[in-house]
């Protein structure tokens, strides 16, 4: 059973569709193949987790959208939130 969902092959980040604790196993679909991986952290619902290592000053995609860059290097299964990502303002003039 899935406990996370992804929008966007481009996603970096999977949001957990349940509680999750560290150690679980998450499971997704992305381009109609099944993924999983595990938890590093606990993840409170509709929380993002990395679903890959994310270097520091990479971007940050959900959704198919850039939501920040990376404050710091983020290991696939750790908990993706405000004390790791750092905000981009995009160029709007585009």
């Amino acid at each position: 059973m899935h406990n996370a969902m992804i929008i966007d092959s481009k996603d970096d980040v999977a949001v957990a569709i349940e509680p999750v604790k560290k150690g679980d196993t998450v499971t997704y679909t992305v381009n109609g193949e099944e993924k999983s991986l595990t938890a590093l952290q606990d993840i409170t619902i509709y929380h993002k987790l990395a679903i890959r290592n994310i270097a520091k000053g990479a971007p940050i995609s959900k959704y198919g959208e850039h939501i920040g860059i990376a404050a710091c290097n983020i290991n696939a299964g750790e908990h993706v939130h405000v004390h790791n990502v750092a905000s981009r303002r995009e160029n709007l003039d585009i």
